[in-house]
C-alpha cells in the first residue's frame, strides 16, 4: 500500500506534464446542461430545471464546487440551510447528517440517501467519502424514499461525477495549509476506442491535526489522519440504443478516534470546583491518554449498470453494487473513575491491577482537565477523600483500561427499472430493489497492562490485554421493495405527481460472544450472559412509503407547489445484552428512569412541505420560499452510557416528535461577474411523548439546530484579456443546538446513588446532575477563497474558518454518567492551491 501511495502521489504531481493537449468536452447528462442561467437536476428521476421541481433541492454545479472547494458532504451541509452535519467525531465513518429535524442516529441506518450517478450507496460510512471527480451536487429535502430507496426519510444527497466525453480531458490540484495539511486530486478522462470512455480520478489528503497528547510529548496523534482513493469508470455504447456504466474505487484512511474531553455537569459539587459544573462551550481541551487513539477504515465497491432505450419512449434501467467497508478503532477506556481495575477476581488479572496502582502513583499531580487530579491511588477520591483520585476518562494512567470496536459490513444491492423517457406529458417509472447486508459489530473493553492494546475482541485473562466487557453481533438484513411513480402534465401550468414504494426489511442477529468470565468482577463477559444464553433474535419490518406533489406555475418564472410523503427507516437490534447493563446499573442501583430495549422499533415521518420559487429581473434575483410541518414516530436516537461496566453504545426510540419550520433562499446577479447568496432556516420542533424518557417531553430533537444562516458573494472577473480574479466568501451561522432528549432536567446519577455509602456520606441528590449547560452555543464560521486563472492554470489562496471560531463539532450527554463527551470543530486552516487542467 506505502508504494501505491507514492504512485499515487507521483501521478497526482505528474499529471500536467504526460497529459495530451486536447481540448475538455463534458459529457451530455444531466449535470453538464447547467449553465449559469439554467441548472438541471435529476431529483425526480429525470432531467427538468431546478425552477420546474416541486420541492426544496440545493444545487452545487460544477463551477460552484469548484470555487467553493467542496469535495465531501461536510462542506456540502455547510453550504445548505437547515442541514447540519457531525461526522469523524468518534471515527472516520461515523457521520449523522440532520435535515429539518430529522437525523441519522450513530449505529442505526441514516436518514439521508446517497446517491451516486444513479446508485443508491448502502454503508453509512460512505456519506463523507470523495466519490471521485464531482460535476454537481443536489441536496433534497423531507422524505425521498418513494423516489430514492430505503433511508431517505430526511432527505437525499445525489451526486453526479464525471463522465467520459468523445475528447481527452483532465485536471491536477494540490494544496497545502497549517498543521501539514496537504490535500491532492487528479483525474484523466477520455475515450478509448469507438463508444468506450473512461475516467480515472484518486485523491489523497494527510493532516497533522490541531490538537496534540500532552502526555506522549506532545505527540500529533489526537485528530491526525491520512486518506487516499482511487475512482475508476468506463461507460460502453453497447450499440445505439444501449449503455454499460461500470465503476470501481478503492479508499483508505489511517488516524485518529474518539476526539473527546469530558465535561462535567454536577452542580451540587460546584462550590468545591466550579468545573464541576461546566458549560460545555467554555471547555479548554487538552489530550493526554496514554493510548495512541487509531482509526483504520478500508473500503471497496464496484458497481455496474445497464440503461436500454426501446424506441422513442421507453427506458430500462438495471444495476449491481457490490460494497465492502472494514472499520475499526483503538482508544484508551473510560472506568478509572468507577475503580473496575483496582481488584481482580481472578489472579490472571493481577498485572492490570498492579499496573492502575503504579501508574497512579507515578502520575499523582498531573495536570489533568479540571474537576479531575490524580492523587496517590486509584480509588475514587469519595471513597479515599485523602488520598483518592478523580480521573475523568481518557487518562494517563492504565486505570480506564482499553477499547477496541470493529464494524465490518458487506452487502449486494441490485435495482431494475422501466421508465418512460420524460419527452412526453406523462411520465411513470416501476422498478424493484434488493439488498443484503451482512454486518458485524463489536465492543470490546479490555485492561491495560501497560503493554498496549491487542486488536483483537476477545483476549483471554491471562494475555498483556485481558477482555472484561465484551459486546459482540452478527447482523444480517433483507429488503425487498417494490417503487412506482407518475407525472402528468396536466396543462402548460399544473402538474401533479404520485409515487410509491413498498420496503419488507427481514432482520435478524445473533450474539458473537464467548462463554468467557471477566477477569476483575468474575461475572461473565457480558453482562446479559447472567441470566442464560444469548439467543438468536429476529424482526421484519414493513412500510408503504408515498408521495405526493402539485405544481402551479402561473407564468413560466413562477411555480407555486405543494408535497407530501412518508419516511421510513428500518427497526433493528442492538448489541445483545444492552438492555441488561442499563437496568442493572442504573434503573436498580439508584432508580434511574431510563428504558432500553435489545430491539429498536421502525422510525416512520410524515413530511408536509409548501413553497414557492422564482425568478425576477430576468433571472437576476431568484428565490426560494417553503414552509414544512414533520411528525415523526419512534424516532431513533443514539444513546451513550458510561459506568463500572465501561462504555455502551445503544439505539432507543422517541415515541413522537413534531418539527416545523421556513426556509428561504435567496440569490441575486449584481452586475457580471458578482452574485450574492443568502439563505435562512428556522426549525421549531418538539418531543411530545417518550416514553424511554418520559420527563423529556416538551423538549427539542435532538441534533436540530434552532436556526441557520448562510451568507456569501461570489466575484468572478477578468483582469485582462487571458487572467481572471476570482473570490468567494461563505459565511455560516449555526443556531443553538441541543444533542440529547435530556435537556434541562436535573437527574441521578451514579453518584448519586455511590455518595450515600461513600466515605463522605452526603445524600443522593448531591449526585443529581443538571444539563441545561451542555447546549451548543450559535457559532459562525467563514470560509473565505480568492485567486487567479489564467489559462488552464489557477492559483488560489484559502481560509477555512478564518476568523478561527471555537466551536463544538459533538456533545453526548452521558446522562447517568453525570456529564457530557464533547468535540471541538476545526480551528482555523490558511493554504494555497494550485490547479492545471486541459
Amino acid at each position: 500500500m506505502r508504494a501505491f501511495k507514492s504512485f499515487l502521489l507521483a501521478t497526482i504531481a505528474a499529471a500536467p506534464l504526460v497529459a495530451a493537449p486536447a481540448v475538455a468536452q463534458e459529457a451530455t447528462d444531466a449535470s453538464a446542461e447547467s449553465s449559469e442561467d439554467t441548472i438541471i437536476v435529476t431529483a425526480r428521476r429525470q432531467a427538468e430545471r431546478l425552477q420546474d421541481v416541486p420541492a426544496s433541492v440545493s444545487v452545487l454545479t460544477a463551477d460552484s464546487i469548484e470555487k467553493t472547494g467542496a469535495d465531501s458532504a461536510d462542506d456540502f451541509a455547510q453550504l445548505t440551510p437547515g442541514v447540519t452535519i457531525v461526522t469523524g467525531t468518534a471515527e472516520a465513518g461515523d457521520t449523522q447528517v440532520n435535515i429539518r429535524g430529522i437525523n441519522g442516529a450513530r449505529d442505526a441506518e441514516s436518514s439521508v440517501a446517497l446517491v451516486v450517478d444513479g446508485i443508491l450507496k448502502t454503508n453509512t460510512a460512505q456519506l463523507n467519502q470523495s466519490q471521485g471527480t464531482l460535476r454537481q451536487v443536489e441536496i433534497l429535502k423531507g422524505p425521498q424514499g418513494a423516489l430514492y430507496g430505503r433511508n431517505a426519510a430526511a432527505g437525499a444527497i445525489v451526486l453526479q461525477t464525471l463522465k467520459p466525453g468523445d475528447s481527452f480531458e483532465g485536471a491536477v490540484k494540490a494544496s497545502y495549509a497549517n498543521e501539514n495539511t496537504f490535500e491532492g486530486t487528479a483525474h484523466i478522462a477520455g475515450p478509448i476506442g469507438e463508444g468506450l470512455g473512461f475516467v480515472l480520478s484518486g485523491y489523497y489528503r494527510t493532516t497533522d491535526g490541531f490538537y496534540r497528547n500532552i502526555y506522549l510529548d506532545n505527540a500529533k496523534v489526537v485528530d491526525d489522519q491520512e486518506t487516499w482513493s482511487v475512482d475508476g469508470r468506463v461507460v460502453a455504447q453497447l450499440g445505439s440504443e444501449t449503455e454499460l456504466d461500470v465503476k470501481a474505487r478503492y479508499a483508505q484512511l489511517r488516524g485518529a478516534s474518539i476526539n473527546f474531553n469530558a465535561s462535567f455537569h454536577l452542580p451540587n459539587f460546584a462550590g468545591v470546583n466550579p468545573a464541576f459544573y461546566e458549560d460545555v462551550n467554555t471547555h479548554d481541551f487538552r489530550y493526554y491518554s496514554n493510548i495512541r487513539p487509531t482509526n483504520d477504515q478500508d473500503s471497496f465497491d464496484v458497481s455496474a449498470k445497464i440503461e436500454h432505450r426501446f424506441g422513442d419512449s421507453l427506458v430500462l434501467t438495471a444495476w449491481a453494487l457490490y460494497s465492502d467497508v472494514d472499520q475499526s478503532l483503538v482508544a484508551d477506556g473510560t472506568s478509572a473513575d468507577f475503580a473496575r481495575y483496582i481488584g481482580a477476581a481472578d489472579p490472571a488479572g493481577d498485572p492490570a491491577v498492579n499496573a492502575c496502582f503504579a501508574s497512579t502513583a507515578d502520575l499523582t499531580g498531573f495536570p489533568v482537565n479540571q474537576p479531575g487530579f490524580i492523587g496517590q491511588i486509584p480509588v475514587p477520591f469519595i471513597f479515599a477523600p485523602a488520598n483518592g483520585s478523580t480521573f475523568g476518562p481518557y487518562s494517563p494512567t492504565t486505570c480506564d483500561g482499553t477499547q477496541f470496536q470493529s464494524r465490518n459490513q458487506r452487502d449486494i444491492s441490485a435495482e431494475i427499472r422501466l421508465a418512460s423517457d420524460g419527452s412526453g406529458p406523462l411520465n411513470w417509472q416501476l422498478g424493484a430493489y434488493y439488498l443484503n447486508i451482512d454486518r458485524e459489530v463489536g465492543v470490546s473493553l479490555g485492561a491495560d497492562t501497560g503493554a498496549g492494546v491487542i486488536e483483537n475482541l476477545y483476549n483471554a485473562p491471562n494475555t498483556s490485554n485481558p477482555t472484561s466487557l465484551l459486546l459482540n453481533d452478527a447482523f444480517k438484513t433483507n429488503v425487498y421493495a417494490a417503487f412506482g411513480s407518475i407525472d402528468y402534465e396536466v396543462s402548460p401550468q399544473f402538474d401533479v405527481g404520485l409515487a410509491l414504494r413498498y420496503d419488507i426489511e427481514d432482520r435478524s442477529t445473533t450474539s458473537l460472544v464467548p462463554n468467557a468470565t471477566d477477569p476483575f468482577t468474575g461475572g461473565p463477559i457480558n453482562p446479559g450472559q447472567a441470566f442464560g444464553t444469548l439467543s438468536p433474535k429476529s424482526a421484519t419490518y414493513k412500510q408503504l412509503q408515498p408521495k405526493v406533489n402539485l405544481s402551479w406555475k402561473p407564468s413560466p418564472d413562477l411555480n407555486i407547489y405543494a408535497n407530501w410523503g412518508i419516511g421510513f427507516k428500518s427497526g433493528g437490534f442492538n448489541n445483545q445484552g444492552s438492555s441488561t447493563i442499563v437496568d442493572q446499573n442504573f434503573t436498580q442501583f439508584f432508580g434511574a428512569d431510563v428504558t432500553i430495549d435489545d430491539e429498536f422499533r421502525k422510525e416512520r415521518s410524515s413530511a408536509f412541505e409548501a413553497g414557492i420559487k422564482g425568478e425576477l429581473l430576468d433571472g437576476a434575483l431568484t428565490f426560494d420560499l417553503a414552509g414544512y410541518y414533520t411528525k415523526i414516530d419512534d424516532m431513533q436516537f443514539f444513546e451513550f452510557f458510561v459506568g463500572p461496566f465501561g462504555l455502551l453504545r445503544v439505539v432507543s426510540n422517541i415515541d413522537e416528535v413534531q418539527v416545523k419550520g421556513v426556509e428561504l433562499n435567496l440569490g441575486a446577479k449584481v452586475t457580471d461577474g458578482w452574485k450574492l447568496y443568502g439563505a435562512f432556516n428556522v426549525t421549531d420542533s418538539e418531543i411530545k411523548a417518550n416514553a424511554s424518557r418520559p420527563y423529556t417531553v416538551g423538549n427539542k430533537s435532538p441534533y436540530t439546530a434552532d436556526w441557520t444562516l448562510n451568507l456569501g458573494t461570489e466575484i468572478d472577473t477578468p483582469l485582462t484579456d487571458t487572467v481572471d480574479f476570482v473570490m468567494r466568501w461563505d459565511y455560516r451561522l449555526t443556531g443553538p443546538t441541543w444533542f440529547h432528549t435530556v435537556q434541562d432536567q436535573e437527574l441521578p446519577t451514579l453518584f448519586s446513588g455511590l455518595l450515600p455509602i461513600s466515605a463522605l456520606g452526603l445524600p443522593g441528590f448531591v449526585g443529581n446532575a443538571r444539563y441545561d449547560v451542555a447546549r451548543r452555543d450559535t457559532f459562525g464560521v467563514l470560509n473565505v477563497r480568492g485567486g487567479l486563472e489564467f489559462g488552464n492554470f489557477s492559483a488560489y489562496v484559502f481560509a477555512d474558518n478564518v476568523l478561527d471560531e471555537k466551536y463544538l463539532s459533538e456533545v453526548i450527554p452521558a446522562v447517568e454518567f453525570g456529564g457530557s463527551f464533547i468535540s471541538p470543530g476545526a480551528r482555523r486552516l490558511v493554504g494555497v492551491e494550485l490547479g492545471y487542467k486541459f
